[in-house]
């Protein structure tokens, strides 16, 4: 399909007024350009990538995005805290099980009983919700002794988290590229009836997705308990779950599912980074930071969107 000359102009101009804007930003941003900087802006991936990663799988299988991932992470993060009882090992295991239970049980209800995923993930948001507040009465959970403030260490300078981050993208990249499982991800995504046809397991495999989404937001969760040295429910007040789907968009993958990448998510996870680090720099109120960020958020996707239709 060939693209409009309209569009075809669009396009250049686009990326030059966006990369003007984005250098004129750093440049007039005091302390922008600065390593302590630098480290708080790759810090600031860690939540916002765990989950987009998770948020990835979801996309490209064609079940659009879970509004529950975000809810997810919180409770995770009080599981965590809860179970460090146990130890720092078995907290870690029972919170990334957990967290994949929860996404394994939403999975199947949309992969195998084909259920409005939109639906289906705030139902289950506002049931993990509710289950926490049964369970906590709302109170902060706070730990037991000091074993996870390991993970809030550096090594060679940068957040522990950073490197789960990169690991745990690199093993999902690997799981599309080199399993069974991704390319079958791809085709259902790509057409579920065609899926049907060609005798996939449809419902396992959005039982998967789900679940590998849930682990991973329960992993983001870990990261959020230890590095607030507590967990409650106002952990999730935050724009964490929107954060996540707009970084998938800006990385390219297609709501419509099909298409999509673990690695150009994470460059999607970069852009938000930087943003918010430029607003947060510039002064501007809570309020201000959320309308500039959804902006900038929608120039990017249409950008990308563009640049999708003159490659086809």
């Amino acid at each position: 399909m060939s693209m409009n000359p309209a569009k075809r102009i669009l396009l250049p101009a686009f990326a030059v007024a966006m990369a003007i804007v984005v250098v004129w930003c750093a440049v007039t941003t005091q302390g922008f350009f600065t390593l302590e900087n630098a480290r708080a802006i790759l810090a600031s991936m860690i939540f916002v990538g765990m989950v987009s990663v998770g948020m990835t799988l979801i996309m490209v299988s064609g079940a659009f995005v879970s509004m529950a991932l975000a809810t997810t992470a919180t409770i995770s993060a009080m599981i965590f805290m809860a179970s460090l009882s146990l130890g720092l090992p078995a907290a870690i295991v029972l919170t990334i099980l957990a967290g994949a239970l929860t996404g394994a049980l939403q999975g199947l209800a949309i992969g195998g009983w084909n259920a409005n995923p939109i639906i289906v993930t705030i139902a289950a948001a506002a049931v993990l919700e509710g289950v926490a507040v049964a369970f906590s009465h709302g109170a902060t959970i706070n730990p037991v002794g000091t074993s996870y403030q390991v993970l809030n260490g550096r090594l060679l300078g940068l957040p522990v988290g950073l490197y789960a981050l990169a690991a745990l993208a690199l093993l999902a990249e690997a799981v599309f590229r080199f399993t069974r499982l991704g390319p079958m991800i791809y085709l259902m995504g790509d057409s579920r009836v065609a899926a049907r046809s060609a005798g996939l397991p449809v419902g396992w495999i959005g039982t998967a997705v789900f679940a590998i989404a849930g682990g991973t937001a329960a992993l983001a969760g870990i990261f959020m308990a230890s590095f607030n040295h507590s967990a409650s429910l106002l952990l999730s007040r935050g724009t964490l779950g929107y954060d996540a789907i707009a970084a998938v968009l800006i990385g390219g993958a297609a709501i419509g599912g099909g298409r999509g990448s673990v690695l150009n998510t994470m460059v999607g996870v970069a852009i938000i980074a930087v943003v918010s680090d430029l607003v947060l720099l510039r002064g501007f109120t809570t309020g201000e930071q959320i309308f500039l960020k959804g902006l900038v958020m929608v120039i990017f996707a249409v950008g990308v969107h563009l640049r999708q239709e003159r490659a086809l």
